[in-house]
């Protein structure tokens, strides 16, 4: 009797109908960026770097390879270290050697820059962006004592990466972090208890931060409370004689995402410190870090929905379901072009805060609109994110795609720096304070008057609603509707598809949930957000 020839395992195993890895230039393949940035060889270059498959591999690793704290070595003397993936060293050394922390402070230089960095970067590995967000906020706060910004600057603003473990002052580049956040107190940090007590050219911190992220860092920015009243300080990781300053990890948070990046929990105990300004004004000193932090909260948003959005696409381009491209189909087309209009509006909203940041003269606007923008945007994403993730269906949840890590990623830039709640209120705070931020921007809504009676309509509901300030219940509406003229303000300027932005938000014939629209050009709106 002839037996057949057995069958290989895999011939059913032809791959068809799967798109391959989308690797896209997130410089190259984003019009909107490019029209907003205009020639930037850098970026450019950027944007290749972080299209190579290398550099993709390493930014995987960096986030499935998790951070390890080793508090003792192993002759029992502690430590206090956490040990990351060589992948996440590369993706540090990648943004930092860009000028990441250092583009917005050099000669020429630019927030805006800055912002195209962190919206790139953010859609490859979004973890290590906490510690060089923070070494870039750290520069203009350490304008507060002359001497330690001449030791910090030079090394915060160095176009290197050097985690070598020794003191600031013999390294070529440092980083800059930030412990605030203390578990009785959360955002009301002038209820910190951590002490501080003179001891010569410095002082004594002993205490307990609940959060501390990057702690690795080379220093850090602190608030304890001194004989004075709540004061910030530089905690230096090393001490000047090359001995560790007391720095005691107590763990890793196990985090819903943002894995690459080592947050942790941490004790000051009879720890050195440099004081930075005078007893008593610790907020109003390291407010002008948090003011630089929002605006990477407001942009890292911006590049989590065009990273998710470009997996969408590439998938619909690359798919057939029922003879039909997923993209020829008349309600996937409506899904998408809502989604793109959703990630073009964030990026060109937080680009508008960003230029806003080069402009001394628009301070206070910049005070009041980075909120807004930080509001908005995080707000939106994770809906968005998760939309992108079902137009892949089930691939979508499944870890060999970017979207879970999108998808995690997405509610923590909302609670960093301020979470909705907050924000809303230090909006309104904003406006009864500083009364020419107001000025600003409604000078700005006002100047696009005239321009389109859908924008004009929803300007004036808006101040028949609100002709002053909000009662506090309604901050987050009043929020959402002020966010929303003003991203419509930069849509009409910026965008070619902002007649469809216009239709879709505020003419109100549409439902609630993504693709629930009807009346736009979603081809017009497909061409522009697809990767090129």
């Amino acid at each position: 009797m002839r037996h057949a020839a057995p069958r290989s395992q895999l011939e059913t195993h032809e791959v068809f109908n799967q798109p391959a890895p989308a690797l896209p230039d997130p410089w190259a393949g984003d019009a909107a960026l490019r029209a907003l940035i205009g020639e930037d060889a850098e970026l450019a270059a950027f944007g290749a770097a972080l299209a190579d498959p290398d550099i993709r591999e390493a930014a995987r690793d960096a986030q499935t390879r998790l951070p390890e704290l080793k508090t003792f070595d192993r002759a029992g003397r502690r430590i206090d270290e956490v040990h990351f993936h060589p992948g996440y060293h590369r993706l540090m050394a990648l943004g930092l050697e860009a000028g990441y922390a250092a583009s917005a402070w050099e000669e020429g230089g630019s927030h805006a820059r800055h912002a195209a960095l962190i919206y790139m970067l953010s859609q490859v590995e979004p973890g290590v962006c906490c510690p060089m967000t923070m070494t870039y906020a750290a520069v203009p706060a350490l304008a507060a004592d002359d001497g330690l910004a001449a030791l910090w600057r030079p090394r915060l603003t160095a176009r290197a990466y050097d985690p070598s473990r020794r003191p600031v002052a013999g390294k070529t580049a440092a980083t800059m972090g930030m412990a605030m956040t203390e578990k009785q107190g959360g955002s009301d940090v002038r209820a910190n208890s951590t002490r501080a007590v003179p001891d010569g050219d410095g002082y004594r911190l002993t205490g307990h931060k609940w959060f501390c992220s990057a702690p690795m860092c080379d220093g850090f920015l602190t608030l304890a409370q001194a004989d004075g009243g709540l004061t910030c300080f530089v905690v230096p990781r090393w001490l000047p004689d090359g001995t560790r300053n007391t720095f005691n990890i107590l763990r890793l948070k196990d985090k819903l995402g943002n894995r690459a990046n080592a947050s942790s929990e941490i004790e000051y105990a009879n720890t050195f410190a440099h004081r930075l300004g005078a007893e008593g004004r610790g907020v109003q000193n390291i407010i002008e870090m948090v003011h630089h932090t929002r605006l990477d909260t407001a942009m890292a948003p911006a590049g989590l929905m065009r990273a998710a959005l470009v997996e969408a696409l590439h998938w619909a381009r690359g798919r057939s379901v029922f003879q039909r491209r997923l993209i020829d189909q008349p309600l996937m087309r409506a899904v998408l072009a809502d989604l793109a209009l959703e990630s073009e509006a964030a990026l060109i909203l937080g680009m508008e805060v960003a230029r806003a940041f080069d402009d001394p003269a628009r301070r206070p606007y910049a005070r009041l609109t980075v909120a807004l923008a930080k509001f908005l945007s995080n707000k939106r994403a994770p809906g968005m994110i998760y939309e992108c993730m079902e137009v892949l269906g089930g691939m979508g949840y499944v870890e060999d795609t970017p979207l879970p890590m999108l998808y995690r990623e997405a509610p923590l830039n909302s609670i960093w720096e301020g979470s909705g709640n907050v924000i809303c209120l230090d909006i309104l705070r904003t406006l009864a304070r500083e009364p020419a931020a107001g000025a600003q921007l409604n000078a700005r809504l006002d100047a696009a008057r005239g321009q389109d009676a859908r924008f004009d309509a929803a300007l004036a509901a808006h101040r028949d609603r609100w002709p002053g300030l909000p009662p506090e219940a309604e901050a987050r509406w009043f929020a959402e509707s002020l966010s929303l003229l003003l991203t419509t303000v930069v849509m009409m300027e910026k965008s070619p598809v902002a007649d469809a932005f216009l239709a879709s938000r505020l003419d109100g014939q549409r439902g609630q949930i993504a693709g629930a629209m009807a009346g736009i050009d979603a081809q017009a709106v497909l061409d522009r957000a697809a990767p090129h």
